[in-house]
């Protein structure tokens, strides 16, 4: 990474700047780049994820890499509409409407942008979701890794899904919302031997959730990965139509209330998305020259 770079610091699923889930996208010429100068370049950006997008001029296929500041995700959700919100002001501002497709890890991701009265919208199609076995055998141990008490998770099944990511859908009630978080040492262990990457703690009733990093250092203030599966969740269980939009809130806790919208199509594919709020821009000057 020799060149300087432009960003957009954006923030996602947010009514008005300093709300939402922060993001640093990143423009760049190619994504040729090693795992540490780009995990280099997002531990010094400090937001809750960093994109780095490349596209071959005005080509509406973007090819992205996702970091936090520990690692790079093969998927998010809050990094892509906030790109696509971002490209849409950088390639084309004018335009009412993009269709964009995102390769992430491969992945090809369809996201259309829109032009909005006070920036730009995206939604992002997550597919089909797969569903994995339920996990209620474990209800008590993961109730005690999250801080909670047996009568603090609703009466519905723990379960596995994933629209890219993985995530365990915990449902608790409101109390348990309100008291989770994860206090167990070996979390991110205990969420591989049941096929999952994160965990998303959900009370169902009234339709807002929870996620940390597995140390349980950082929550997050609005996941996109995690909607998606929420809302799956709420369909299989009949607590959400399939008709139904899904306004999916987060970020209560950290004092950034989110809202993420779910929306289920013909085919079953789901859409996220929500709008997106500029908070600033500039330009990488001295970027990292070493490959660790």
């Amino acid at each position: 990474m020799d060149e300087r770079v432009p960003f957009r610091h954006v923030d996602v699923f947010a009514d008005e700047p300093y709300r939402g889930n922060g993001l640093i996208v990143m423009f760049c010429r190619t994504l040729d780049y090693t795992v540490g100068q780009l995990r280099t370049v997002a531990e010094e950006m400090r937001q809750f994820e960093t994109i780095f997008v490349g596209t071959d001029g005005d080509s509406r296929a973007v090819a992205a890499r996702i970091f936090t500041v520990e690692e790079e995700l093969p998927f998010a959700g809050h990094p892509v509409i906030g790109a696509a919100s971002a490209l849409h002001e950088r390639l084309a501002p004018d335009s009412d409407s993009i269709e964009w497709t995102f390769v992430i890890a491969g992945r090809s991701v369809p996201v259309v942008s829109r032009r909005d009265t006070e920036y730009f919208s995206a939604i992002m199609d997550q597919g089909r979701p797969v569903f994995a076995a339920t996990v209620d055998h474990l209800r008590h141990q993961f109730a005690g890794a999250l801080n909670l008490a047996p009568e603090h998770l609703a009466p519905l099944p723990l379960q596995v899904v994933s629209t890219g990511l993985p995530y365990l859908i915990v449902p608790v009630t409101a109390d348990g919302l309100r008291r989770a978080r994860i206090i167990a040492p070996t979390f991110d262990q205990q969420l591989a031997d049941v096929g999952a990457k994160f965990v998303y703690v959900l009370d169902t009733q009234r339709r807002e959730g929870r996620t940390w990093d597995n140390a349980g250092a950082v929550e997050d203030v609005a996941t996109g990965s995690a909607a998606g599966p929420a809302a799956a969740y709420l369909h299989e269980r009949a607590l959400l139509g399939r008709d139904e939009p899904l306004h999916l809130r987060q970020g209560r806790f950290l004092g950034r209330s989110s809202t993420i919208t779910v929306t289920s199509d013909y085919q079953g594919h789901l859409w996220v998305g929500g709008p997106v709020r500029p908070v600033a821009g500039g330009q990488l000057d001295a970027v990292p020259r070493w490959s660790a």
